[in-house]
């Protein structure tokens, strides 16, 4: 599918330099100017040119001083060598590429402990300039408007621009409902991890960072061309380890997450539907199964792709099934967990008011399900989390 690329998008100081550069003399043919301001991701119309030239157009850009012009011919092209864009006419994109490349860097980078959190404010600056990068070629103003139209400015007197979440509500975003609300559950992350400190987070969220990776390079390939794409430039990661199910669980103890991030999450989850939940543009999940192939080019494959429909497949996902089956909790063993964590004074009567108030044994809340023997219930991770914010907003009322 060819991408779509709008003709005569001109930008103000490329039209100021079209001025100066008819205005020298030096280019009688409309083609020669042309040649200047042509680049793969935006395509220009002769015409638009002599409209310039005749000053049926832009009558009100002023023309570039000598000395701007003498500027842009003395460096141009200038191009990134590593994809062939226009510097200052790509910048957009350009920066949005290196913004997810950094991100990828920064999250695989050995030594670093808050990398889940880094790669998201990176990745978000990422997503942003891409979305602009749309914008602008499409001839979207992706600017704040005041409520009597003008343009709103920052306190330098700069305009100010969309913010990556009106970006994803505007009603011509390009990107897919799997895509948004992955982008929507890193917005929520980040609003958390800007007004309150956090432990590690990596392993929880990891599958929404892979699908957020996966989505971008669809997205810049799909909207301004493959040879924008990053897998040449980020392979496969390798890991010097492998976990057993009882390192798993240890380090799962080690890493709790914090209540106030864990209670975000499960509110996020709970507002999606299980064909949200599993689209793979929202979290995308691997299976790492050892495998000894019949041949030994197989078994060195350290990544193989397999059908969702086949017989490989479906023993993949029995085991999957088995390894994330839920704990649960009898609301007994839910107090004795708090009133270990520092909240003495929380006790079975407190939490049967709050299930109440939150009827949190709703099903399609997911905190919990009914219990082996008839009349009881269990609860979930889900809702211990939920239990420990609790405990944390009272503060002093339970200890």
């Amino acid at each position: 599918m060819p991408i779509r690329r709008r003709g005569n998008g001109l930008e103000k100081w490329e039209i100021a330099l079209i001025k100066a550069m008819v205005a020298r003399g030096d280019w009688p043919n409309d083609q020669d100017i042309l040649a200047y301001f042509t680049r793969p991701t935006r395509s220009v119309n002769h015409r638009a040119i002599a409209e310039i030239r005749k000053n049926e157009k832009h009558t009100a850009v002023k023309a570039a001083t000598d000395e701007a012009l003498s500027e842009f011919l003395a460096t141009w092209p200038d191009v990134d060598p590593q994809t062939g864009l226009s510097i200052r006419g790509d910048e957009l994109l350009i920066k949005a590429r290196e913004a997810m490349i950094a991100a990828v860097h920064i999250f695989n980078g050995a030594g670093l402990t808050f990398r889940a959190e880094l790669f998201i404010v990176s990745s978000i600056i990422a997503w942003t300039y891409l979305l602009h990068a749309w914008f602008r070629r499409e001839g979207i103003d992706y600017r704040y408007m005041d409520a009597d139209g003008a343009i709103r400015k920052t306190k330098q007197g700069e305009d100010c621009y969309w913010e990556l979440g009106k970006c994803l509500k505007h009603e011509r975003c390009p990107v897919s409902a799997g895509v948004i609300k992955n982008l929507e559950f890193l917005l929520e992350i980040r609003h958390e991890i800007e007004h309150r400190s956090t432990n590690r987070i990596d392993d929880a969220i990891s599958a929404k960072l892979q699908a957020c990776c996966i989505n971008f390079n669809d997205a810049i390939k799909s909207h301004f061309g493959t040879q924008y794409g990053l897998e040449r430039r980020l392979p496969i990661a390798l890991q010097f380890v492998t976990f057993s199910s009882d390192q798993r669980a240890v380090l799962k103890k080690a890493s709790s997450l914090p209540a106030h991030i864990e209670a975000m999450m499960n509110d996020f989850h709970h507002g999606l539907t299980e064909e949200e939940q599993a689209d793979p543009r929202f979290a995308y999940r691997v299976a790492f199964v050892p495998k000894v192939g019949n041949r030994a080019s197989n078994a060195d494959l350290a990544v193989e792709f397999i059908k969702a429909d086949s017989e490989e497949a479906k023993e993949v996902s029995r085991v999957l099934l088995k390894e994330v089956n839920k704990k649960r909790f009898t609301p007994k063993q839910v107090v004795e967990i708090m009133q270990g964590e520092g909240y003495p004074a929380f006790t079975q009567h407190y939490h049967t008011q709050l299930w109440k108030s939150l009827d949190a044994k709703d099903p399609a809340k997911g905190f919990g399900c009914a219990g082996d023997y008839k009349g009881t219930w269990v609860w979930f991770d889900a809702w211990v989390a939920r239990v420990r914010a609790h405990c944390q907003e009272q503060g002093d009322k339970y200890k």
